[in-house]
């Protein structure tokens, strides 16, 4: 199953709930680019320096792991999930991913992950390149002030004092990026559900979705 979307439509929730209702895995891929853009932010590289992230890939190693309190994400060895939520590193994350380089070299790394079956995979272009044969397909979206608000509601701590026309520009400006760029744009698979969460509690959504799997199988 895939879940595609912007930031801040609820695909992580969404995909979680469902994964637990379907008793699959849950494959968070963003993550996955978010390790690149640790990784580039570690190092002291520029997230615009194209030609260097790409020298750099293949030294690098990432994987994720299931666990009891969910998924883990290690760099080199090293878990780094806690590091990956922030609004900076979510921010590189949209910069390096538009990346050819960095999407050819996270593409296999994915499909391992998912060529087993039974994976609710959420992110930005699992319907339409890195599962094109998934079973069933959702593209979950909301208004983007509504999207603002709930990652607003994500942030912890300081973060979470930042203006909320703030987030709501950063998230603007990350649709721009992801619905632009020429490798695997931001758009849902012809065949895809498209939900429109904005109206909707996440238990309405994972309603809709088993609704639509149930029809499917």
């Amino acid at each position: 199953m895939t879940i595609d979307g912007p930031a801040g439509a609820g695909k992580s929730t969404v995909a979680r709930q469902l994964a637990v209702r379907l008793g699959y895995l849950y494959l968070d891929t963003g993550a996955l680019y978010r390790a690149v853009a640790w990784k580039v932010r570690s190092v002291g590289m520029s997230p615009e320096d194209e030609k260097s992230i790409a020298a750099m890939l293949p030294s690098m190693q990432v994987s994720m792991d299931q666990r009891s309190d969910g998924v883990h994400v290690a760099v080199d060895g090293r878990d780094v999930t806690n590091d990956l939520r922030t609004p900076e590193i979510s921010a590189m994350a949209s910069q390096v991913s538009a990346f050819p380089a960095v999407r050819e070299w996270l593409l296999p790394v994915q499909r391992r992950v998912g060529e087993a079956g039974g994976v609710v995979a959420e992110g930005r272009d699992l319907g339409t390149r890195v599962f094109p044969s998934a079973e069933a397909k959702f593209f979950l979206d909301a208004d983007v002030n509504t999207r603002a608000g709930r990652r607003q509601q994500d942030l912890t701590g300081a973060e979470r004092s930042a203006p909320l026309e703030r987030t709501k520009q950063e998230i603007e400006a990350r649709d721009q990026r992801d619905r632009s760029r020429a490798i695997a744009p931001l758009v849902p698979a012809v065949d895809a559900e498209v939900i429109d969460s904005s109206a909707l509690t996440v238990e309405q959504v994972v309603d809709r979705m088993m609704g639509k799997i149930a029809a499917k199988l």
